[in-house]
Order: C-alpha cells, then structure tokens, then sequence
C-alpha cells in the first residue's frame, strides 16, 4: 500500500530535498508540494493525502494554524490526514502547540533520512512520533508551567491498574518495548493496552496520551 505524502515548507531546496528522499521509497509517494500553510490546507482538502510534512514558520499562514484547520471537524476529507510537524527549532510552546493543534510527530530538520522515512511511515500507520529530545524537553520544561484543566476523575476511574502503569510510562516517554520490557509483558500485550487507554480516555494517539497524564496530574514534571 502507497502512503501519499505532502510536503509544505516555504524553502524549495528542502521541499525538493524531501521529495526526493520520499519518492526514492517504494511504498511512498510525494503528491505536492506548496510553499505556505495557507496552501496546504487547500491542498490537503484537494489531494487527501496520507501524511503531511508540514514546517512549522510559513508565511500565509504558520503550520500550526494549518494543522488546526486541517483536523477541524470542518474539514472536507475524513479522517484528515495525519500531520508529521517539521523545523529547525525545538522550543518546547512549539511543540505543545502543534501537537494540541493535532500533530501526530514533530522531528527537527537535522533527522537523519532515515529517521524521515520511519516517521512518516509511523505516522501513517496511525501512531504519533517524537523525537525523543523533544518528549523530554516537553515532559521535563512545558509541562511545569501549563496551566492544568480540571481532572477527568471519572475516566481516571475507570482504567485498571495496568492500564494506569503503561499510561504513566508512556508518558515518560517509553517505547512499546520499553514498557512491555518494565512491565514483563509482550509487545503484543502492550499495544492491546494502549489502544484500550485510547479508547477509555478517547485520545487520538499516544501523544494525547502524554498530555492528558500530565494535564491530570499522574506524572510531575522533572525539576
């Protein structure tokens, strides 16, 4: 199965760069590019593609706003496509603002291609993906200094013990095999419990995942 991917960056060697990365896979395939995220939103409703590569600094309009009007129920194409958020900087208000926008990764641009092509395949596979610096940055720096809505103490309720132990490891940032590996558990056991905290908390992805342990105060930010 071809994964379809657009690419928006106002920068034309790093469009024309990704592009070419991309399309030298077989199972993926650029189907546009566009400059600004006023574009992309256009062209997102146009094309449907799978994945979008989307930078974060744009003119028009920025890549965050985009994701927002991208994941709007609003939006023409359902699901909307997954968004792989892309740049040069890892200020940590970027990367809690894109993922609340409904990002489902953020990589830096100094990713290696390989680590492009892993998460855009990741990502369209339905889980989220960050760079693990940035899942640190954003559990040990942002989290500290957000302000926290008021708990879901009954969908806290209703998680069993295990599913609260792979919850407050996922939100440390630990892999599926990281947890399955803490826990003695399988891969297979691990993902069935993730996709029950998804379904119980109804989140999005893992990421959500992350920002609603620490929105609901089961992991404290390190000092």
């Amino acid at each position: 199965m071809t994964i379809t991917v657009l690419i928006a960056d106002d920068a034309a060697m790093v469009r024309a760069g990704f592009a070419a990365l991309l399309d030298a896979q077989e199972d993926l395939r650029v189907v546009g590019q566009v400059a600004d995220g006023k574009e992309a939103v256009a062209q997102a409703a146009r094309l449907r593609p799978d994945v979008i590569l989307m930078d974060v600094r744009m003119p028009e309009m920025n890549g965050i706003e985009a994701t927002e009007r991208i994941g709007a129920p609003s939006f023409p194409s359902s699901p909307p496509p997954r968004i792989l958020m892309l740049t040069t900087f890892d200020i940590d208000d970027y990367v809690h603002d894109a993922l609340q926008a409904g990002a489902s990764g953020f990589l830096l641009k100094d990713a290696t291609p390989e680590e492009l092509v892993h998460a855009v395949r990741v990502v369209a596979a339905g889980d989220a993906l960050l760079s693990p610096g940035i899942t640190r940055r954003m559990i040990a720096q942002f989290a500290a200094r957000r302000p926290r809505p008021p708990r879901d103490s009954a969908l806290l309720a209703g998680l069993t013990d295990r599913e609260r132990e792979v919850l407050l490891l996922i939100a440390q940032g630990r892999s599926n095999r990281e947890v399955g590996e803490e826990l003695f558990i399988s891969d297979h056991t691990v993902k069935t419990h993730v996709g029950r905290l998804l379904t119980k908390l109804d989140q999005r992805d893992r990421v959500q995942l992350v920002i609603f342990a620490y929105d609901n105060g089961l992991v404290s930010p390190a000092p």
